[in-house]
Parts: C-alpha cells; structure tokens; sequence
C-alpha cells in the first residue's frame, strides 16, 4: 500500500515529542497493540542534536516495525530536515506551517507532503504547492464552527485534524469528512510513559481506532 492510502486508511497519528529511545519503542509497541499504525516523531527545534535525535528514532521504530507501522518526521521546518528524516526512512512529512522549498523538497524525495495551515489562503496555498493532505492546525482552537465554513469551499482539499483532538470530539472530525488527525497528549502522554502504564495508552489507542471504524 502507498503512503497516502495507508494515512488516509489509517487515519490515526500519533505525535511524539521528546520521546526517544527505550520509552519511544514501548510507546510503539503500545499504540500498534491498539491499533494505531502511525507514528511522527518530531524535531525538537530548540535541541541542537534535533536531527540526530530523530532520525534515530525512526530508523529505530522502521527496525522494530517494517511494514506493520508507517512512521514520518514532524515540526520539519527546513529542506535539510526533509532530506535527513527522507534518509531515515519517513514516510511522510509534517511542519506546522506552509513552506514552498520544504514542500518542493518532500514532494522531490517521493514522500507525503502535510504542511500545516490555518486561513482557506495558507490551506489552498499549500495544496496548490503539492500538499498531499492539510494539516488544519490548530484544529480545536478553530472549532467546528469555523471547519464547516470553510469545508463550504474548500471540501476537495484533505485535511488532517491537529490541536486538541480527543476520543470526545473524533467522531466529528471523521463526520466532517477528514481524512485524519494528528493526536499528542492522548497517545503520547508522558505521565503514563514516566509510570510505565503503557497499557493506558494500549486502552486510549483502541477507543481512538474504534471511533474511526464506525465513523471512518
């Protein structure tokens, strides 16, 4: 399966942020007991070691997984960043904004282009530019008020719920026609890594795929 159909099928990413080594894995192994197949793994802009960091971690997760999880790179802010996570063996590349040469670059290398957006100019800008899907960030600060507005003219265009996307509001996203969504503190919560109740995150992963089967 290609890339976009495994993102689109899927739908669920998890974003991890300042996870690495050891926890990252078990973090891994708990999601993919879930049922959530995707992971970004971000850079930590304000860490020098960043690209290190990263990359490492997806060659890591690749060696743990292969085929069974699709992971990609998020927070890419540069085309070397693009180069670096492509070499690492992402997928799919995130950023937080819409960057033409980051967007070129990614689209260069054969990867998934998701930028993020927030104004239907950024989100058409991008998907002009080659954006495969949308990253509509920051999606719960918008609210839905806002996402059916815009879906008015701009429903040909995938987008991809980040920012405060939990197992109470999903359901609407995926009613709203999104193709999927990015989720942090609900899948990467550093309490229950820190406590080791990865079974808490094995739990929260299966209510988020259970939600996406019957509104998916």
């Amino acid at each position: 399966m290609n890339t976009l159909d495994f993102i689109t099928q899927n739908k669920v990413i998890t974003i991890c942020r300042r996870v690495y080594g050891e926890d990252l894995l078990r973090l891994a192994d708990a999601l993919y007991e879930g049922g959530v197949k995707m992971i970004e793994v971000t850079f930590d802009q304000a860490d020098p070691a960043c690209i290190e960091k990263t990359c490492e971690s997806i060659r890591a997760l690749n060696a743990r997984f292969g085929d069974k999880m699709m992971f990609g790179a998020g927070t890419v802010l540069t085309p070397e960043q693009v180069a670096a996570a492509a070499d690492a063996g992402a997928r799919y590349i995130i950023s937080p904004n819409v960057d033409t040469d980051v967007i070129a670059k990614t689209k260069a290398l054969g990867l998934v282009s998701m930028p993020g957006a927030m104004t239907p100019s950024e989100i058409l800008t991008a998907h002009k530019l080659g954006a495969d899907i949308v990253k509509l960030f920051p999606a719960g600060y918008l609210g839905f008020g806002y996402i059916k507005d815009i879906l008015g003219p701009i429903s040909h265009v995938k987008l991809c719920a980040t920012g405060g996307v939990t197992e109470e509001n999903w359901g609407r996203y995926l009613d709203f026609g999104f193709a999927g969504a990015g989720i942090s503190g609900r899948l990467c919560d550093k309490k229950c890594i820190a406590a080791g109740d990865f079974g808490e995150i094995t739990r929260r992963a299966a209510a988020f795929i259970d939600i996406t089967r019957k509104h998916g």
